[in-house]
């Protein structure tokens, strides 16, 4: 007997964030619920080596001490395997570590599988210390991102 995994609705602000563990190109695993208390950014992202894509987590890069000044983690997120995520941030030298969703279970629990493509749609959730989400905006169109401009303000409103 086969069963097929069946998208979940997109989780609401004020929702306790749904719980995952994934492995990172750091090559330890991340569960979200050991991050309590600390404030997590989660951004999923279609494609690793994409141009939207790259843009996007280049310019987290390059602001990352303006997140880590505001205590913030971020977790990006793709269907990419581990592999392909490390040279994809060795390329970049990015600085956080990336988490492969490649058998796409967190994409569909959050609601952002785009079961056409097989990729996850541009979201982004922002959960605070408790576990709670408190902001969130999932892209119609994967070319779409937001600025780093837009996520800090949304981190500045948790405080």
């Amino acid at each position: 007997m086969t069963s097929t995994a069946t998208q979940s609705p997109i989780p609401m602000v004020g929702q306790e964030a749904p719980d995952f563990t994934l492995p990172s190109t750091s090559g330890e695993k991340i569960t979200l619920s050991a991050l309590r208390g600390t404030p997590v950014l989660m951004a999923f992202f279609p494609l690793a080596f994409s141009s939207t894509c790259t843009a996007e987590l280049c310019e987290m890069r390059d602001d990352y001490d303006q997140f880590a000044g505001r205590g913030v983690t971020i977790l990006p997120i793709s269907v990419d395997s581990t592999y392909s995520l490390k040279e994809y941030k060795n390329k970049y030298d990015m600085k956080v570590n990336l988490l492969s969703d490649f058998k796409r279970d967190v994409s569909r629990r959050y609601g952002v599988l785009n079961e056409d493509r097989f990729f996850s749609n541009r979201a982004y959730f922002l959960i605070d210390r408790d576990g709670t989400i408190q902001w969130e905006h999932v892209e119609e169109n994967p070319g779409l991102r937001r600025e780093d401009t837009e996520l800090l303000a949304a981190i500045d409103r948790l405080r």
